[in-house]
């Protein structure tokens, strides 16, 4: 499928997207993340990573102080900013890429974008605090939904999605709903169909493969296949080689920006799978 032209414009940025895919580059700031828990929990591990992801090629680069692996419980916002604040503080002005911030308290949210995060990256939707969508507004920040079904610590009960493409379709445009009626404008708003988030193993390849039926929404759409465990392999090598071909999947399927972890070899499937997607086209 040809991917969409659409523009983004969180904050004060411009962004034309459909020709070159946006990487988020993650830094998870947490004692407890799936694939890279404890890492980068310092502030100066975290800040030098996220510079390093810049080098690398991130288009963005995305923070996380509250894991949402599968299990996990919540975090309280204390913890969170205790966490999140002084990797904000170390980063601010020392790099030349946007910051999204993974959080869907709004007062979290409220604090980075005060220091100087431009994207909120909202894990629940909106449907866990919907005053959310209220600070993006005031912020003029960029904002991301996620698709999740129940909580973490309940996805493991969760029956398989019936239709999981329409299904995550009509629950994002929900979502883009609610955040239009706070105020949201439609140029900073993105979706992500939240692969893992609550869906059965063998669906996120359906969802990956039938991504055009929530591209119809007409929304910039990322998407975050690194390690997650629907693609996991025996070794960490073999994953990275995993989550290559989802990526070039996502993006020949209409993604227009993808959420990884290691920049520097992603970017490299990332221009591959561009380059076939522009042929596509002559």
């Amino acid at each position: 499928m040809m991917r969409k032209r659409l523009d983004w414009t969180p904050k004060d940025r411009q962004y034309h997207l459909g020709d070159k895919t946006l990487i988020f580059g993650v830094v998870n700031v947490t004692p407890d993340s799936f694939s890279d828990g404890g890492r980068f929990d310092d502030p100066d591990r975290a800040f030098a990573h996220a510079v390093q992801l810049e080098e690398a090629g991130a288009d963005i680069i995305d923070i996380g102080a509250e894991s949402t692996r599968p299990g996990s419980t919540r975090l309280s916002e204390a913890e969170e900013l205790r966490r999140l604040v002084p990797v904000l503080k170390r980063l601010r002005g020392k790099i030349g890429v946007p910051i999204s911030v993974d959080t869907y308290k709004a007062s979290v949210a409220e604090k980075a974008i005060s220091l100087g995060v431009e994207i909120i990256n909202d894990p629940s939707g909106l449907t866990f605090d919907p005053d959310l969508a209220r600070v993006v507004t005031q912020g003029d920040a960029g904002l991301v939904l996620n698709h999740m079904r129940g909580t973490p610590d309940t996805w493991a009960k969760l029956p398989a999605l019936k239709d999981p493409a329409q299904t995550i379709a009509r629950d994002l445009d929900a979502s883009v709903n609610r955040a239009r009626r706070a105020g949201v404008g439609r140029l900073r708003i993105a979706i992500d169909p939240g692969l893992g988030f609550g869906k059965r193993k063998e669906q996120n390849s359906e969802i990956l493969a039938k991504l055009g039926v929530i591209g119809q929404l007409d929304y910039p759409l990322l998407v975050g296949p690194s390690r997650k465990q629907f693609i996991a392999q025996g070794t960490a090598e073999e994953t990275e080689f995993a989550t290559a071909a989802a990526v070039t999947a996502a993006i020949l399927n209409g993604a227009h920006m993808v959420r990884v972890h290691d920049v520097k070899s992603m970017a490299a499937a990332v221009r591959v799978a561009d380059e076939i997607a522009r042929r596509r086209e002559d």
